[in-house]
C-alpha cells in the first residue's frame, strides 16, 4: 500500500511538468525520440529515488534529473542530431510565435513564420551550455534560483550564461540577416 501512495504522490509532483521535461530533453537531444528515451528514463530515476524527494520546488526537482539523465544518455549513446521539429510540435511552435494571430495580412504571417524558423535553427546551433540556459529562462519561464538548482551553479553564473546566450543568439541573427539581405540584394 505504501508503494501505491508514493506512486500516486510521484505522479501529482511530477507528471504536471511532464511537457517542460519533453522540451528540456528535446532541445538538448534534438531528436524526438532521443527525448522520448531521455524522459522515460528520467522519470524512472526520479520515481527510483522519490523517497528522497523534500517537497521542493518539483518542476526545478525534475528538470535537474532530466537534464543529467540526458547529458549521461548523450555520452553513452551518440551526439545528438540536429532535426527539424517535428509535424505535430509545429502547431505550438506557431502559437508561441503569435502566428495564429487574427487580423495579420498573409505577408506578416509569412515573415513570422520564416522567423520563428530562424529563431529555431539558430537556437539549435548554440552550444548546449547556453541553449539550456536559455530554454529553462526564455521558453520554460523558470526563476534564476531555480535555473541555478536545475544547473547546479550560482544565481550570477544563471544570469552571466543567460546574458552570453542571448547576445550569441542576438550576433548569430544579425549574421543571418544581414546574409539573407545581402543575397536578395546581389
Amino acid at each position: 500500500m505504501a508503494g501505491d501512495k508514493t506512486r500516486q504522490r510521484f505522479e501529482e509532483v511530477a507528471l504536471p511538468h511532464l511537457d517542460a521535461a519533453y522540451n528540456l530533453a528535446r532541445w538538448l537531444t534534438r531528436n524526438d525520440a532521443d527525448a522520448a528515451d531521455v524522459v522515460q528514463e528520467a522519470f524512472l530515476r526520479a520515481l527510483t529515488y522519490f523517497e528522497g524527494y523534500r517537497g521542493e520546488n518539483p518542476r526545478a526537482w525534475l528538470l535537474m534529473i532530466v537534464r543529467n539523465t540526458c547529458y549521461r544518455w548523450l555520452e553513452r549513446n551518440r551526439p545528438a542530431k540536429v532535426t527539424p521539429i517535428s509535424p505535430e510540435n509545429e502547431a505550438a511552435v506557431e502559437s508561441a510565435a503569435g502566428l495564429g494571430e487574427p487580423g495579420l495580412d498573409p505577408e506578416a504571417l509569412v515573415g513570422r513564420k520564416r522567423d520563428a524558423a530562424l529563431l529555431n535553427e539558430l537556437i539549435e546551433q548554440l552550444p548546449p551550455l547556453f541553449r539550456e540556459v536559455l530554454i529553462l529562462r526564455e521558453v520554460e519561464d523558470l526563476a534564476y534560483r531555480d535555473i541555478g538548482e536545475v544547473l547546479g551553479v550560482p544565481i550570477g553564473t544563471v544570469m552571466s550564461r543567460l546574458a552570453r546566450a542571448r547576445g550569441l543568439l542576438k550576433e548569430a541573427w544579425y549574421r543571418r540577416e544581414g546574409k539573407a539581405g545581402d543575397e536578395a540584394l546581389g
